[in-house]
C-alpha cells in the first residue's frame, strides 16, 4: 500500500464518527441557513463572514465531541455541573447586569454560566440515573427534580426565561425518559397547573407577564412589545405559497423586523420562501428529531439513552419555541433557531450537542464490530 493510500485512510477515519443520515440533515439545515443569512444580514457588514466563522467552530466542537466516548463523557457530569451551579451562583452575587439582566460573570473573561448548564444538567441527569439504574425508588425521582430545581430556579432569577425553558426541558425529560411513571407525572402536572396563579404572581417579572398578555393581543402594545409579534406575523403571512423570493423580503430589508438576524430570522426565512420553505426546513427539523431518537433507542447503556434523547428534545425545543414566537403562538422568550441563527455561543451549544449524538452512534457501531 503507497503512502498516499495510507494517508487517506488515516485521513477518512477521522470522519467515520459523523453519523450520515444526522450530518446530511445538519448540513442541509446550515446551508439554510447561510442562505437566509445572506439576505438577513444585507445590512450588518460582516455578518455572514462571522456566522460562517460560528460555524466553523461549532464544527470543530462536534467532531471533538463525537471522538469522546460516551463512558468518558460521564466522568464529566459531576464536575461540569458543579462548576455550571458555582457559576451561577457567582452570576447572582457579582454578575454583570446588561438591560436588566444579570447573567454574565467575568472571570478573566466574560462567560454566561446559564449555556454550560445546558449541556451539564442532562449530563449530571444521565449520570445520576446511570448510577441507580435497575434500583430506582421514587426518592430518586424527587432527588432528580431537587438536582434540576437548582440552576433552573437561578437560571430563573437572572432573569432568562428562554434558557430557563431550554435548561427545565433539557432536565426533565432525562426524568421522564428514565421511566418516570405516569401516575407521578399526573401528580406533577396538577400541582404544576396549581401553582401557575402563584407563579404568575410572585415569580414572573412585569414585563414577562407583559410577553404572556402581548401573546394574546399584541395589538394592546403595538407599538411596544407587540411590535415585534405584528411585524413577524405580517412577514410570514406576506410570504403566502411560495414567498417572495430571495432577498425580496421587504419586511426584513425595510428594517419592521427586530432582531431579523437572531431570534426573528425565521420570519425573514417565512417572508421570501414562503409556506413551501417553511415545510422544507420543518421537515429537516423533524427529520433530525427522529433520527435522534433512533440514536436513543438504540443506544447501548442507560446513560447514553438518556443523553441522546435529552439533546433531542434541546434541539426540538429550539426549533419549536422560535417559530412559535415568530407566529406568535408562544411569547418572545429569545430563543434563536438551530444553525440558522446568528450566535456564538448557542451555536457552539448545538455543536456539542450534535457531537454527543454522534458520538453515542459511533461508539455503540465499535461496541458491535
Amino acid at each position: 500500500m503507497d503512502n498516499k493510500s495510507v494517508y487517506w485512510k488515516r485521513f477518512r477515519s477521522l470522519f467515520t464518527v459523523f453519523d450520515a443520515p444526522l450530518a446530511i440533515l445538519l448540513f442541509l439545515i446550515i446551508s439554510t441557513g447561510i442562505v437566509t443569512m445572506y439576505s438577513a444580514g444585507l445590512d450588518w457588514p460582516g455578518r455572514v463572514e462571522h456566522h460562517i466563522r460560528n460555524i466553523v467552530v461549532a464544527f470543530f466542537v462536534m467532531w471533538i465531541v463525537a471522538n469522546i466516548p460516551p463512558q468518558t463523557l460521564m466522568r464529566f457530569a459531576v464536575p461540569l455541573y458543579v462548576l455550571g451551579v458555582t457559576l451561577l451562583i457567582g452570576v447572582a452575587m457579582f454578575g454583570i447586569v446588561k438591560n436588566g439582566s444579570r447573567r454574565w460573570l467575568n472571570v478573566g473573561t466574560v462567560v454566561q454560566p446559564s449555556e454550560i448548564l445546558k449541556i451539564a444538567l442532562p449530563l449530571m441527569l444521565a449520570w445520576y440515573f446511570q448510577k441507580r439504574e435497575g434500583a430506582l425508588r421514587w426518592k430518586d425521582f424527587v432527588i432528580a427534580v431537587v438536582i434540576l430545581a437548582i440552576p433552573a430556579g437561578l437560571i430563573a432569577k437572572q432573569p432568562d426565561l428562554g434558557t430557563t425553558i431550554l435548561v427545565f426541558v433539557a432536565g426533565f425529560s432525562i426524568i421522564f425518559f428514565a421511566g418516570l411513571s405516569w401516575r407521578l407525572l399526573g401528580a406533577l402536572t396538577i400541582i404544576g397547573l396549581a401553582s401557575l396563579p402563584l407563579v404568575w404572581k410572585f415569580l414572573l417579572h412585569d414585563y414577562q407577564r407583559h410577553r404572556v398578555e402581548i401573546m394574546f393581543d399584541p395589538t394592546v402594545d403595538a407599538l411596544g412589545k407587540g411590535f415585534h409579534i405584528i411585524q413577524s406575523m405580517i412577514a410570514v403571512g406576506s410570504g403566502g405559497l411560495t414567498g417572495k423570493g430571495w432577498r425580496g423580503g421587504t419586511q426584513s430589508h425595510l428594517e419592521f423586523i427586530p432582531e431579523h438576524t437572531t431570534d426573528f430570522i425565521s420570519a425573514v426565512y417565512l417572508e421570501e420562501f414562503g409556506f413551501m420553505g417553511a415545510a422544507f426546513l420543518v421537515t429537516l427539523y423533524f427529520l433530525f428529531v427522529v433520527r435522534g431518537l433512533m440514536i436513543a433507542s438504540n443506544a447501548p447503556t442507560l446513560f447514553s439513552r438518556l443523553m441522546a434523547g435529552a439533546v433531542t428534545m434541546i434541539f426540538f425545543t429550539y426549533a419549536f419555541v422560535n417559530m412559535g414566537m415568530v407566529v406568535g403562538i408562544l411569547p418572545v422568550v429569545g430563543v434563536p433557531l438551530p444553525f440558522v441563527s446568528f450566535g456564538g455561543t448557542a451555536m457552539v451549544t448545538l455543536g456539542m450537542g450534535a457531537g454527543i449524538l454522534m458520538s453515542i452512534q459511533h461508539h455503540r457501531k465499535l461496541m458491535k464490530s
